[in-house]
């Protein structure tokens, strides 16, 4: 018999109440999303390919986002034979680029787009443990990537994160909200729900950042078997560190979500209007390969009226006392981001209906949680010291279930973009990075993106969107 630490509406309370990340233990034990290692899958998806994102191993200053990537099309039977260093002849479009070298990732692959053809799967991912009836592989996203793989730090405008490790080991650097500062965030390159840090969290360069020394990382890796929870706001750096990795997750609305969409949409107003009157020549990829498209300013209206009119009805729905809570089915599918759900139904932002939804999650208060369980099965993840390596870490030992006998904000679509989709340039130059973003670079004079990291400042979008705000309730 499966007996679990915490039940679900206990599991639910700490989720939506903790503002520290924490990793969960001997909870998923008897999930059967735990044999999902790359074996498995590759048999489940019959030689189905799927968008793999490629980046160089070699550490430079400047991080390495998506927008200075290459990418290919692939089976999982060809990214196996890859990073198990087969014969070249059996690893199809990988064959161009050397392992030693080059990491590869498939990150944000919608489990519900992935295996739309066999909806029986999506029941192997069960987050009603966790106290969200209805919620199950649909709801979430599939992360594969080979030693080395990594996500720029960045935090996410929407909701709280889960993340169940199936294969391999993920060593997370995390950021309180508190450290914003320190971690210089961009909106360049764009993208809806993420800030990025200008700092490579692996490689800090200290002489153009010597704020993110204040900075306060929370390190763990995460092994298979164990979910790690991301409270809102947290600013995170993850990396692969074994030659294969396999991780599932899902985001977790809030009721904060309906003030930040307004703030996005403000900040989605502002970087397609300034951005693209920039001649289009400059080289400068500002729009992240999971952005369709750069929005028009009437659409990018349409969509900030609509993110507004969603927070004021939630905001009157509060106060009459109406607000209901549910987490089940349709009713908590329909209340996720309008970024990750537009992604998978394909819809504009000035036509997402999503926006109007109720609000209908209310988030339970920190203090009404009497006491935070921790202990064995619910673990902080601690403050690091600068005395110790900045790449150092913390690993959590816990019984992870059968996933040890594995073999070693819905989120963003990347789409087929020729100008990055390079399945046939071997060895692309990975590095494409702007002209202000070099380290080498002495700036003698402001660029439009100075501008814009001013102005779209996370302190500055939250004050401009109260105000704004203000304007309507009057």
């Amino acid at each position: 018999e499966d007996v679990k630490p915490f039940t679900p509406e206990k599991t639910k309370e700490i989720v939506m109440s903790l503002q520290q990340p924490a990793v969960f233990c001997n909870m998923v034990g008897n999930w059967p999303a735990l044999h999902w290692n790359v074996n498995y899958l590759s048999a489940v998806l019959e030689g189905k390919t799927i968008q793999f994102r490629l980046g160089l191993k070699a550490v430079d200053l400047v991080p390495q986002f998506e927008t200075s990537c290459s990418y290919v099309e692939a089976t999982l039977e060809e990214f196996l034979a890859w990073s198990c260093g087969h014969p070249s002849c059996l690893s199809g479009p990988f064959s161009c680029y050397d392992y030693s070298k080059y990491w590869a990732y498939a990150d944000y692959k919608y489990i519900a787009r992935i295996f739309e053809d066999k909806p029986e799967i999506f029941q192997d991912v069960r987050w009603s443990d966790f106290g969200f009836p209805g919620r199950s592989g649909k709801e979430s996203t599939l992360w594969i990537g080979s030693e080395g793989a990594n996500t720029p730090c960045h935090l996410d405008s929407y909701g709280c994160n889960l993340v169940l490790q199936v294969q391999g080991r993920k060593r997370w650097h995390l950021f309180p909200p508190g450290d914003t500062s320190f971690l210089y965030p961009t909106r360049i390159p764009y993208e809806e729900s993420s800030i990025f840090s200008k700092v490579n969290i692996a490689n800090p360069d200290l002489k153009r950042f010597p704020e993110f020394r204040n900075s306060t990382a929370h390190v763990v890796t995460l092994s298979p078997g164990q979910v790690l929870l991301v409270p809102r706001h947290w600013w995170h750096y993850v990396e692969s560190i074994d030659p294969v990795t396999v991780s599932i997750n899902s985001w977790i609305e809030l009721d904060a979500d309906h003030e930040a969409r307004v703030e996005e949409a403000i900040t989605r107003m502002l970087v397609c209007a300034i951005k693209s009157a920039e001649d289009p020549s400059d080289g400068d990829l500002w729009l992240n390969p999971t952005e369709v498209e750069a929005t028009s300013h009437e659409i990018n209206l349409q969509y900030l009226n609509k993110a507004v009119s969603a927070y004021l009805k939630c905001q009157e729905t509060s106060v009459s006392g109406q607000a209901h809570s549910s987490s089940t089915g349709a009713e908590q599918r329909t209340n996720t981001s309008c970024k990750r759900k537009r992604r998978e139904v394909g819809c504009e932002p000035g036509s997402c209906t999503l926006l109007t939804q109720e609000c209908d999650c209310p988030t339970p208060k920190a203090e009404e949680l009497q006491e935070i369980p921790f202990g064995p099965h619910l673990i902080k993840v601690l403050p690091q010291s600068h005395k110790t390596s900045v790449m150092g870490a913390v690993t959590i030992e816990s019984d992870g279930g059968d996933c040890h006998k594995n073999e070693e904000h819905f989120g963003k679509l990347h789409c087929k973009r020729e100008r990055l989709l390079m399945s046939n340039d071997c060895e692309t130059a990975a590095h494409q990075m702007d002209s202000d973003c070099s380290p080498c670079t002495s700036q003698t004079a402001l660029s439009t993106n100075d501008l814009l990291d001013c102005l779209v400042n996370p302190r500055v979008i939250s004050l401009v969107a109260q105000l704004l705000l203000e304007r309507m309730k009057v």
